[in-house]
């Protein structure tokens, strides 16, 4: 059982944290130039966090080093297709037409899906819903309690919100390996209010097409499969567009990047060199207050001794480039 840590009860929340004493997974900050505050947007755990089911919770800070919270933003819902009690994963928040959006990823493990595991991993309902708040603060309520954007068969996750030079709006998404075994990234467009998907979805890329994904050795009873996660797209000061994900090399988390060739999401995407290696990613950018780009992302992967850490970063015009590790927004852990 994890060591409980007082510093994320969302029954006392506390000033003055700082990203050593909060347990964070899949972390996302929102920059609310409205008040002028950070939003740190990860996963409410009930084991971590004092809460009853799971859900999202978020930290505010004006500086990026002095935290505040848990607050809880949003809670599993009773009586949906998900069950409250399997998780929320990979909260983000964006502001859209004057309102804030909640992408986050719920699960149903009670109900299987065909197929035998994979890995050691079963197959079941899994996908990416939506909910709107007024504020950052929440709290968010799902915008279609019946399903998830896509069928909760597909298994998606690590749904995020990208508008496309038209101005449409797209959700971009990670197709779980466990059932594809060489996991996508993948896009659908929705309305313009964004409740309903339209079309069908395309694929961007196969893990597999990164050079330096899962080339160690493996046991005789493992079946090699190409993991996805964490996408976010940003368009560079060139007019590049750029995507943030995830996977492994040799078993170890790898935060890396990939190019549209086109500058269109349909791509075709080229592998660049990685970014953070060392057990680190699920990142996502936020342009300070100030104008600089930062990158955020947790290390090490394992909860609950997984922290946030950020990195200052450069806009190349063709990319983006880690400047340097910002130690000194991390505190200290101990």
């Amino acid at each position: 059982m994890p060591v409980y840590n007082a510093s994320s009860d969302v029954n006392n929340p506390q000033k003055g944290l700082r990203l050593a004493d909060i347990p964070a997974h899949d972390p996302f900050v929102l920059a609310d130039k409205h008040t002028g505050d950070y939003y740190l947007y990860t996963s409410g755990i009930p084991r971590l966090n004092g809460m009853d089911r799971y859900g999202v919770i978020t930290y505010k800070s004006t500086n990026l080093s002095d935290w505040e919270g848990p607050y809880i933003v949003f809670t599993n819902p009773h009586g949906i297709w998900a069950n409250p009690l399997h998780g929320a994963w990979a909260p983000e928040v964006h502001e859209y037409k004057g309102r804030f959006y909640l992408f986050v990823t719920l699960h149903n493990n009670d109900r299987p899906l065909e197929g035998a595991p994979v890995n050691g991993y079963a197959k079941h309902w899994r996908g990416t819903v939506i909910a709107v708040s007024e504020s950052p603060e929440g709290p968010f309520k799902l915008l279609k309690e019946d399903a998830p954007v896509l069928p909760e068969t597909m298994m998606t996750l690590d749904g995020t919100l990208y508008v496309d030079e038209d101005g449409s709006p797209w959700m971009v998404y990670c197709h779980e390996w466990i059932q594809t075994i060489d996991g996508t990234i993948e896009a659908v467009r929705l309305n313009n209010d964004l409740s309903e998907a339209i079309g069908d979805p395309i694929v961007l890329f196969n893990a597999s097409e990164a050079p330096w994904e899962n080339k160690d050795d493996l046991p005789d009873d493992r079946i090699r499969v190409y993991v996805t996660d964490g996408c976010q797209l940003y368009r560079t000061s060139a007019g590049h567009l750029v995507m943030l994900w995830s996977s492994y090399e040799s078993g170890s988390y790898v935060q890396t990047i990939a190019r549209s060739k086109t500058g269109k999401l349909e791509g075709p995407w080229e592998q660049l060199e990685p970014l953070v290696k060392g057990d680190s990613g699920h990142g996502m950018l936020f342009r300070t207050f100030e104008g600089t780009w930062m990158l955020i992302l947790h290390q090490p992967f394992k909860m609950p001794e997984s922290r946030c850490k950020l990195y200052e970063m450069e806009d190349t015009g063709d990319s983006l480039r880690v400047v340097t590790a910002r130690e000194d927004l991390h505190g200290v852990t101990g």
